[in-house]
């Protein structure tokens, strides 16, 4: 049985994105604070030696998101040009795949490899992008809604579609893919419950499928915090047992959930009780080279993450950062 004993911080800080003019801009506010507790959780810095520690992403001019496409193989983006790089774990660079059309930006991304698609969130744009893996051609764009103050950040697959998040309305859509791998309409599903709560500058960020428990489960920037949302009714509920200051995008396998603190420059992995709703803090994975990573893909026991060098002035370029995904898969 998960503890429901007071929530352990695993950082501190304050984090916002705000998109600005020509869907480039992204600012993030930080208030410099200590990682986790000693005791909490043992810190992991090292990773196989298999695959590349750092992988540039060459010609890149902004990053944000990472999708696993095959054992060894990823897609990223370009969050300033809407750029898709394809790479290897195992090798030191990634190339530009799809030059994007202007006005797209790259933020959040998932592969369909069933189907191959890749479904990337436009962020300020209101849009969502699918793109065919093997031709690296525009299936469709959707406008997944009107309002202005929007910035669509992360994807979620399951199934039956993918879904993707709004960091600035209390909403998710939906878009449904068949058995034929045909796209369906965009659907909007409003939110109830603390995951609605968009008080804060940044709210819903991260997003993943647990098939388990046949929830989504979101991460919350301005409340740092991690709920699971019904995809039927939109109702939430929060993960209780740890606070996720700085969160960015999350993963989930089986009861495990690691989550990426964009400003905190580390990941974090945690044990989930989802019948519970509690969480318990397991390790904390670092490395010399993250700078600011705010995605990540799962590898076997290898994340890659994306450093997108929020803050870091005059950055010439962008990389993925490969670290262990645990010590110890047993404890």
């Amino acid at each position: 049985m998960e503890s429901t004993a007071m929530p352990i911080s695993i950082s501190s800080g304050r984090t916002s994105r705000l998109a600005a003019a020509g869907f480039l801009a992204l600012a993030a506010l930080l208030v410099p604070a200590p990682v986790a507790s000693a005791g909490e959780a043992r810190t992991v810095q090292s990773r196989s030696d298999d695959v590349a520690p750092v992988i540039l992403l060459d010609g890149a001019k902004g990053a944000e998101g990472i999708a696993a496409a095959g054992s060894t193989k990823f897609f990223a983006g370009d969050l300033v040009t809407g750029d898709i790089y394809r790479g290897d774990i195992r090798r030191d660079k990634a190339t530009r795949f799809i030059d994007a059309p202007a006005g797209r930006i790259a933020v959040g991304m998932k592969v369909d490899r069933h189907n191959d698609l890749l479904f990337v969130a436009g962020g300020p744009t209101g849009q969502a992008y699918v793109y065919n893996t093997d031709t690296g051609k525009t299936v469709k764009t959707y406008q997944l809604t009107k309002k202005k103050d929007v910035f669509i950040n992360d994807v979620a697959l399951t199934d039956h579609g993918a879904w993707f998040t709004n960091s600035r309305q209390g909403e998710l859509y939906f878009i449904p893919v068949d058995d034929d791998g045909d796209l369906g309409n965009v659907r909007t599903l409003t939110l109830k419950g603390p995951a609605a709560d968009t008080s804060k500058q940044f709210n819903l960020n991260g997003i993943a499928y647990s098939r388990d428990a046949g929830r989504l489960v979101v991460a919350h920037s301005g409340n740092q915090a991690l709920y699971t949302v019904s995809p039927r009714s939109g109702a939430s509920t929060a993960i209780k047992g740890v606070k996720v200051p700085n969160v960015d995008g999350i993963l989930v396998k089986g009861k495990t959930v690691w989550a990426v603190q964009n400003m905190s420059n580390q990941i974090s992995r945690l044990r989930v009780n989802f019948h519970e709703s509690t969480a318990k803090l397991r390790e904390v994975i670092t490395s010399r080279h993250f700078n600011i990573p705010t995605t990540a893909a799962l590898f076997d026991d290898t994340l890659a993450a994306v450093n997108a060098k929020f803050g870091v002035l005059n950055a010439k370029t962008f990389e993925v950062v490969t670290v262990d995904a645990r010590t110890n898969a047993t404890r």
